[in-house]
């Protein structure tokens, strides 16, 4: 059945293979499942309900992926959009949980729509590949400070803004530990090096005494009930100028998350032909029921994850490998009772890398353009120092079309981007007013 359908040996790979590299990308990513919860727990959400969630949207989009796109590609809510939603919407904004879903809903539909109708491409296209790059760039800063603070690696400080945290805690010296574990394993290119890494440091955290014992290991599914449903709640107080700009942030954010690490997976792995990608919307379908999917079961968008290419790299070929992925993602649920062993100090550590890996985005930016690489700088600047993704995204689509103007190459700039920075200037407006 499998060999006819996904056509194994035309790939040159086999059910064993497929499973193998499916097991092999669900052990990468598989740290999502706690650091999710993690992350989005700040904002008041039931922790359990956050890892259900999670993990359900990611079988469900994964195994659409692998069956009707049939690509060996995971998908799963990402980390920096999940970010911007705790910690930009709800905790700076003041937006409840609830309406921060119902505005991942409206732009679910909207990016639903754009998928169908085939108009994601040419919004993509507007947006100029080293603004793309800021963006990935500056999210990946602004995850690894996440962790740095939640690890306790640095800390607030009255005389210089900023400083070293309390090294000499024992929880903080756990979280130096997992860090330079994770960073180990990763160097060595060990696969699912940030999982290990995790494991590694809550073993650590468990055998110190640092982190409590989990009443068990495996248990039932916890309940969904806290979130599901909740955004179409929440919809009654999402059509706000203050919410506008929040479902712009979700919807570029997602593109570029997903076009970015589908192109990026595809390339690496050899499935492009004539440097397009057959099967495309199909994939990209994939990714829009993961964001509208996880917005009603209670998460934060959904993105193509890299760590597919470490499925890819062992011999994955097919949709097969997202098959197993999917599965083994569904068999995850039943061990919510490790969310007591991650604790922020376990988490940290997979932040910091994982913002490590997205600043090599830097490196696709043009420096000796000024216009570009001022609105790239302020971009990436940004998102960290004003604790907000959507903030730097405003700063740098503003700065953009201005410079282009002024230096005479407005019309270089696309349409879009002139609309764009428009919405960020009334963002911008918006939020200095209300505080």
């Amino acid at each position: 059945m499998f060999e006819r359908y996904f056509k194994l040996s035309e790939s040159g790979t086999s059910v064993k293979t497929e499973l193998l590299a499916g097991l092999t990308t669900f052990l990468s990513m598989a740290y999502i499942l706690f650091v999710n919860p993690s992350v989005l727990g700040a904002t008041g959400m039931d922790k359990n309900a956050v890892f259900v969630a999670t993990g359900l949207i990611a079988a469900i989009a994964t195994i659409f992926m692998g069956v009707v796109a049939k690509y060996p590609f995971a998908i799963a809510p990402g980390l920096g959009i999940n970010a911007f939603f705790a910690y930009s919407v709800v905790i700076g904004m003041g937006v409840k949980w609830q309406t921060a879903l119902a505005g991942v809903f409206v732009a679910g539909v909207i990016f639903w729509l754009l998928t169908v109708f085939k108009i994601r491409e040419t919004i993509i296209n507007a947006i100029p590949a080293d603004l793309k790059a800021a963006i990935a760039g500056g999210i990946g800063l602004f995850i690894a400070m996440i962790g740095l603070v939640d690890g306790g690696l640095i800390a607030a400080n009255k005389s210089t803004i900023i400083g070293w945290g309390n090294w000499s805690d024992p929880k903080v010296l756990l979280t130096i530990a997992g860090v330079l574990i994770t960073f180990a394993l990763y160097a060595r290119k060990v696969p699912g090096a940030i999982f290990i890494g995790m494991v590694t440091t809550s073993i650590i955290g468990l055998v110190t005494g640092l982190i409590p014992l989990p009443s068990s290991i495996v248990s039932g599914v916890p309940s969904l009930a806290p979130t599901f449903g909740q955004a179409i709640f929440g919809l009654k107080d999402v059509f706000t100028w203050q919410m506008i700009p929040v479902i712009l942030t979700f919807l570029l954010v997602a593109f570029f998350d997903t076009a970015g690490s589908l192109i990026g997976i595809a390339r690496s792995g050899g499935f492009l032909v004539n440097n397009e990608l057959p099967r495309a919307g199909k994939a990209l379908m994939a990714d829009a029921i993961g964001m509208l999917g996880g917005s009603l079961l209670g998460t934060s968008p959904t993105t193509a994850y890299v760590e597919s290419s470490t499925g890819i790299a062992i011999g994955g070929r097919t949709g097969l490998t997202s098959f197993f992925t999917g599965i083994f993602l569904l068999l995850s649920l039943f061990f919510s009772p490790l969310l007591v062993v991650v604790t922020s100090n376990v988490t940290a550590p997979a932040l910091i890398i994982v913002g490590i890996l997205m600043a090599s985005n830097l490196s696709a930016i043009d420096w000796n353009d000024f216009p570009v690489a001022a609105a790239s700088f302020l971009t990436i600047l940004g998102m960290p120092l004003s604790y907000s993704i959507s903030d730097g995204i405003a700063l740098g689509f503003i700065v953009y079309p201005l410079l282009m103007l002024v230096t005479g190459r407005g019309k270089k700039v696309h349409p879009i981007m002139y609309a764009l920075g428009l919405i960020f200037i009334i963002f911008v407006y918006i939020l200095q007013t209300n505080g």
